[in-house]
């Protein structure tokens, strides 16, 4: 079965496997195991971050991250298409009593800086104070699309001129960075928090990453034990990260050509409506060109011929990672062909 999904269905490596079972552990919440310390550090070396917090999963590294960086009564700017707007259960304003101010994103993944500007609210004891921009990078719902070095410094523009910090959820962020060519840290540095999953691209069965200053990652600490997300002997789980950060993240751009290649493959069939241009990292988006197609009866055409995926709406997401192979490129396109003509 070609599982395209997501690309959290990767399984570990039998080198991550080895690693989880030799971890030397201790109690991470008293800060005493040595894995763990380990991993952190890596991650806030590559990222140029003072210091690193391990957490178990993405949704509460953006949600640790950003109870830090605001207080309550106060306002986010961030997109409409973003994952903590859209698919993080409203854990933001529920637990931080803070309010989401929505941009529209673009189809880049960005948000307008004017938007952005004129989002800002004005000293008002009418009117939350905003005090954070969170982006994303890659852009799940904007077609994985990795979001330029260059942008970010020019929102770190508009931020200091307002006096604004920025989180960057950067689940994929390792993808954006291959896909830019460029050094994670040139990606991170002008950023007040990010973080990144182990868990996707890099095959780790669980866990995120958050990076930050020293004095930012004290207090995210607190808020993690206060969500519950205090863990003891977790260098069990994050000595896979380690191997991950060492040994999986190259091997990322094999992903984006897979997602390539799948994606020229569907644009050659009839039915299917797919801008190949769209693709930049390992997310492929497209929908069926008749709009009256019953989705379910694709999707299980699909699973019948051997692909499993995971459709929106009249959209459809297929997500490559390391248990895709360039071998079974073929086997998806023609599946999608067969399925296609099945309706």
């Amino acid at each position: 079965m070609i599982d395209l999904r997501s690309d959290t269905v990767t399984r570990p490596t039998e080198d991550m496997r080895k690693a989880m079972y030799d971890a030397e552990v201790g109690d991470d919440v008293q800060g005493e195991d040595p894995t763990v310390n380990e991993l952190q550090n890596l991650a806030a070396e590559i990222t140029g971050k003072e210091s690193a917090l391990l957490v178990s999963s993405g949704t509460m590294g953006n949600l640790v991250s950003l109870l830090t960086l605001t207080n309550r009564g106060e306002e986010i700017i961030l997109g409409d298409q973003c994952h903590v707007y859209a698919w993080e259960g409203a854990g933001v304003p529920i637990f931080g009593g803070v309010s989401l101010n929505v941009v529209k994103n673009e189809e880049n993944g960005t948000l307008d800086l004017d938007e952005v500007r004129n989002s800002i609210n004005p000293r008002d004891d009418h009117k939350p104070t905003t005090s954070v921009v969170s982006i994303e990078n890659t852009h799940n719902q904007c077609g994985g699309y990795p979001v330029s070095e260059s942008y970010i410094k020019d929102l770190r523009d508009v931020c200091n001129l307002n006096n604004l910090k920025i989180h960057m959820d950067g689940a994929r962020l390792f993808n954006a960075a291959i896909a830019l060519n460029t050094d994670v840290s040139n990606l991170t540095k002008h950023l007040d928090t990010v973080t990144f999953c182990l868990s996707k691209g890099l095959s780790c069965p669980v866990g995120s990453i958050i990076c930050g200053s020293k004095e930012i990652i004290v207090e995210a600490k607190r808020w993690r034990k206060a969500i519950g997300g205090g863990m003891r002997q977790a260098g069990v789980f994050a000595a896979s990260g380690i191997v991950a950060l060492n040994n999986m993240v190259d091997r990322l751009y094999e992903d984006h050509e897979n997602a390539k290649n799948i994606g020229n493959g569907l644009a050659d069939i009839d039915g299917i409506d797919i801008d190949v241009d769209y693709i930049k990292t390992n997310i492929i988006r497209f929908s069926l060109k008749d709009k009256s197609s019953d989705m379910n009866k694709f999707k299980n055409g699909l699973l019948d011929n051997g692909v499993m995926i995971a459709p929106a709406g009249n959209t459809v997401r297929m997500v490559t990672h390391r248990e895709v192979s360039p071998n079974d490129v073929g086997l998806v396109i023609r599946a999608v062909s067969k399925s296609i003509q099945e309706l």
